[in-house]
Order: C-alpha cells, then sequence, then structure tokens
C-alpha cells in the first residue's frame, strides 16, 4: 500500500472523528427522539455521557422521581397521568434506561414490555391495582386483590388457575369467592358459612352415610350435585367409608 492511499484513509478517518464529535446526532444517533425531547436532538451530552452511554442522574436533572407521574419536567401539573398512581417513587433504584430508549431506532429493535417488576420495592410488588385495571369478565369481578396467588409477575397470561379443575362454579356455587375464600386467601376455603355451618354438623352428616374422612370437602364434590362424588365412594381412600361398614 503506498504511501499516498496510507495518507487518504488516514485523513478520512481523522475527519469521521472529528465529525463524530461535532455532530453525534448525525454520526452515531439511532434515530429521531421522542416528542417530548425533540428540543435536546443536536445536544446528545444533555443525556449520554462521553463514550459510556445514557446516564440516570443526567436524566433526574429534568425528571425527578418524587414528580414523574404528577408534574410534568417545567413543573406543571400533569392532567391525565397514564396510571392510578405514580410509581416511579417506588422503584428500588433509579435506573432511566433499565425501561426507556427515547430513540426511534433503539425501540424498533429493542425488546417490548421492558419493565421488570423486579425493579419495585418489595412492599409494591402485590399492590397490582395501584396500577393494573382490574379485569371486567365474570370471575374477576368476584375478586378483591391477591392476583399473584394465580398470575405471575413476568406474564399475566396464561394464569396459573382454572377453578373447575378443584371445583364447578355452578348452581347456587356463583358467587363472590369471598363466600368460600375468607379475606381473600384463595389458598383456603371453606363450606361450613352455607353447608351446615359447623364442622360437628357436617360430621355428623357424613358419619350417617357412613363417611369417616370429610375434612376436605373438594377432594370427592366437584360441583352443586352432592351425588357428583369424584372417584366414587371408596376409591383410592375418597369418601371415606370404612371397609366395615
Amino acid at each position: 500500500m503506498s504511501r499516498t492511499v496510507k495518507f487518504i484513509l488516514a485523513a478520512n478517518l481523522a475527519v469521521l472523528a472529528v465529525l463524530t464529535f461535532a455532530f453525534p446526532e448525525l454520526m452515531v444517533g439511532p434515530g429521531k427522539l421522542i416528542p417530548g425531547h425533540r428540543e435536546l436532538e443536536a445536544d446528545c451530552f444533555a443525556c449520554h455521557q462521553s463514550l459510556a452511554g445514557a446516564s440516570a442522574e443526567r436524566c433526574i436533572t429534568c425528571h425527578e422521581p418524587q414528580n414523574i407521574g404528577r408534574l410534568t419536567s417545567k413543573g406543571q401539573p400533569i392532567v391525565k397521568p397514564l396510571t392510578k398512581t405514580p410509581f416511579h417513587q417506588k422503584l428500588v433504584k433509579d435506573d432511566c434506561v433499565a425501561c426507556h430508549s427515547d430513540h426511534a431506532g433503539v425501540k424498533r429493535y429493542r425488546q417490548q414490555g421492558r419493565f421488570s417488576h423486579a425493579l419495585l420495592q418489595a412492599d409494591s410488588r402485590d399492590q397490582c391495582d395501584t396500577c393494573h385495571k382490574s379485569p371486567t369478565d365474570a370471575l374477576h369481578q368476584k375478586i378483591t386483590g391477591n392476583c399473584g396467588e394465580c398470575h405471575g409477575q413476568d406474564k399475566w397470561v396464561p394464569a396459573t388457575f382454572d377453578h373447575d379443575k378443584f371445583f364447578r362454579l355452578d348452581r347456587d356455587h356463583n358467587v363472590k369467592c369471598v363466600t368460600c375464600h375468607e379475606r381473600n386467601d384463595y389458598s383456603r376455603y371453606t363450606c361450613y358459612g352455607c353447608h351446615e355451618h359447623t364442622p360437628a354438623d357436617i360430621r355428623r352428616e357424613h358419619i350417617e352415610e357412613g363417611i369417616r374422612k370429610f375434612d376436605n370437602c373438594v377432594e370427592c364434590h366437584v360441583s352443586a350435585d352432592e351425588h357428583d362424588i369424584r372417584g366414587g365412594r371408596g376409591e383410592g381412600g375418597r369418601g371415606g367409608r370404612d371397609d366395615d361398614d
């Protein structure tokens, strides 16, 4: 390679380097900024540190965490917030780029739905309805809270629970969940509120039928039909009839 060619290559590289630092928004910018940051198109270092990428510390100079969701960066009240309650105040740390990327080019290729609930303080992770609207289907209208007993925080669907696998909510059993699950604890249930009212009455009712095992109702009963017994009495110990009876 001749000295002339080497000189031309070196000169081109030098020009590119100068242009990159002089006009980074044109040379290395990954796309247009969001409308709210349009005035910063030519000022990359308002958000970025040299050779280190975007900095949360620089975001905070305009977007104060305590005001996010309440006030604009200009200090004006937000008339219509995106969520019921500002949740940025409940984050474990100020890490804006963990969720936000304001360049159009980055948005086209980044993974969607980047927010992780692990970024929230522990006492806020179960307060789903402060940010999310409650579903309006028939089942969820009967439920209050405790979303985590059926849903994970990585994805809302699919849910991990199918009530029909345990008990069909037919006829008179199609009621609010608190009728059987007291204090919205869906890991437990009671039938005493409607049936025989006390364990002693339940015991007497089953003993008359020769049934000794009756502490877990849905182990045998699968629907409002009292004769629809799971597995049949006496099979595998279900139904609990004594062999002598």
